[in-house]
């Protein structure tokens, strides 16, 4: 594990016209998107997959990865939507995914 990674930060990042914000202090790093559309958006999750085209083989588990990176580099991210924690990266064996996660990606099903 990394140690003496300390960081300080403040930064909007302009994506698609939404305004992602990014803070950080000391070994906590804070990612807000305004929206779960928007996180869809970033992740791939809202694209049509084709029905034809076949399986492959099933790879690593992404968020398993991003949250080994963290543990790695000594930093705990805290990915927020519309300011409400959704998965905490970095601080324990595994990605700790919030209610607010479960209960917001339910709603975006009947928003249309």
């Amino acid at each position: 594990m990394a140690s003496g990674l300390d960081l300080e930060a403040r930064l909007v990042i302009s994506w698609n016209g939404h305004d992602l914000q990014l803070a950080a202090s000391g070994t906590y790093v804070i990612l807000n998107l305004p929206s779960a559309q928007v996180l869809d958006e970033l992740t791939g999750a809202g694209k049509p997959k084709d029905p034809n085209r076949p399986k492959g083989p099933k790879g690593p588990d992404p968020l398993q990865q991003l949250n080994d990176l963290m543990r790695r580099l000594g930093l705990v991210l805290d990915l927020r939507v519309a300011g409400k924690t959704w998965v905490t990266f970095g601080a324990g064996r595994g990605p700790k995914i919030t209610l607010n996660a479960v209960l917001g990606k339910i709603g975006s099903f009947f928003r249309g």
